[in-house]
């Protein structure tokens, strides 16, 4: 009786799993002739290179020291060690000779040109609410740059979960595909920042944990994770910075990666910054400011100077474990490394917080919940790293 019994659970078993991947199977697509690239309008090439630099393309198909978008970038994950495919117009090796459906296909489906799921290393969770217009920008910039040949490493993933076509009971359990709802009741600054954030930006990649499998923790959105070895904040009222983060100082962050009350974006953040928003207009920067300022639930208005001086000697003595009492700071080891190493650079005397000698009584990276961001800075430094050659 038992053995029935598990025999028909095994079978049951079998038929759920094939129906699913019988559900998501996908058929590969007519391969093309690589289009030149006097098919596209300079206009939608730009366009594209500015969505591009959006979704920081070039961060994860980019190895260090190697040509633009050619992917082979190892990427650690629990799972094992995913390597990022070759995005150039190669015919062999990239995607040359994929369609513009196909590469919409894998953008909003995760599923390549020859019917392979993608692993969600690949964001397409969030790519799938970008809309025609702005897809077929990206897909023209990059059916006009430089084609690279360049096999992709042979990816660490073990048996089964390396497996592709499994891909369908995870997205069965974590893909929503829809597109984008405009909200109505938010205004049009609102709706192009949750569709920039939500989408091309795929924010919360970076911003979310995840659970087991890999997948976003959607009732944690946005409350902070680790990764590649640094901490990627809560962007929600769970935040812990000294002083609320306001629209101004967030847009100035994202802007140029200086925000006079917090600190400097290091890290990932610096490569999204400095190597990823840089082409995107000033109104977008602005359309996520008012997203995430709406979110985190923080004012408006621009925080005053003195607003920040009268909190920063008190929270600099708590960040150190003390009281609000200078005088207790010198009896401690850590205090006296602060006062000997930093305070001469970061304790601005004037009272007026700077960007270029943070306040560290203020600095959003001292008062996290994690401090791997302040242990790589003070091991590592601060200064951008550059992974595509100019």
């Amino acid at each position: 009786m038992l053995f029935r019994l598990l025999l028909s659970l095994v079978g049951l078993l079998l038929v759920v799993t094939l129906g699913v991947v019988s559900f998501y199977w996908r058929f590969a697509l007519a391969a093309v002739t690589p289009p030149p690239a006097s098919t596209f309008s300079i206009q939608l090439v730009q366009k594209g290179q500015v969505l591009a630099g959006m979704g920081n393309c070039a961060a994860c198909h980019t190895t260090k020291g190697g040509a633009p978008l050619a992917g082979g970038l190892p990427m650690a994950t629990p799972f094992g060690i995913i390597c990022s495919s070759n995005i150039t117009p190669d015919p062999d090796t990239g995607i040359g000779r994929w369609s513009q459906d196909a590469f919409k296909r894998a953008m909003r489906e995760g599923v390549r040109q020859d019917g392979a799921h993608l692993f969600p290393a690949f964001p397409y969770t969030h790519f799938t609410i970008i809309n025609d217009e702005d897809l077929s920008a990206l897909y023209a910039f990059l059916m006009t740059r430089p084609a690279v040949h360049a096999l992709t490493p042979v990816n660490t993933i073990p048996f089964p979960l390396n497996i592709r076509s499994l891909q369908a009971g995870w997205k069965l359990l974590y893909f929503d595909k829809k597109p984008y709802q405009t909200n109505v009741s938010q205004s049009v600054d609102w709706n192009r920042g949750r569709y920039l954030a939500e989408g091309i930006a795929h924010c919360a990649a970076c911003h979310t944990p995840r659970n087991f499998l890999g997948a976003e923790k959607k009732n944690s959105a946005y409350l902070g994770a680790q990764i590649d070895g640094w901490f990627a904040p809560a962007l929600t009222a769970a935040n812990t910075s000294p002083l609320p983060w306001t629209q101004a100082e967030l847009f100035s962050y994202l802007r140029s990666g200086v925000s006079q009350f917090h600190g400097v974006a290091s890290g990932p953040m610096s490569e999204v910054v400095h190597q990823g928003l840089v082409l995107s207009p000033d109104a977008d920067i602005h359309a996520l400011a008012t997203y995430f300022i709406n979110i985190n639930g923080s004012p408006v208005a621009t925080t005053s100077t003195a607003s920040a001086d009268t909190i920063t000697a008190t929270n600099l003595a708590k960040i150190l474990g003390k009281s609000a009492q200078v005088s207790d700071l010198y009896t401690d080891c850590g205090a006296n490394l602060y006062l000997a190493a930093c305070a001469s650079c970061h304790s601005n005397s004037n009272g007026v917080p700077t960007g270029v000698r943070p306040e560290l009584g203020l600095n959003s990276v001292l008062t996290a919940t994690d401090p791997s961001n302040l242990l790589r800075v003070i091991l590592t430094g601060a200064a951008r790293r550059s992974l595509v050659n100019a």
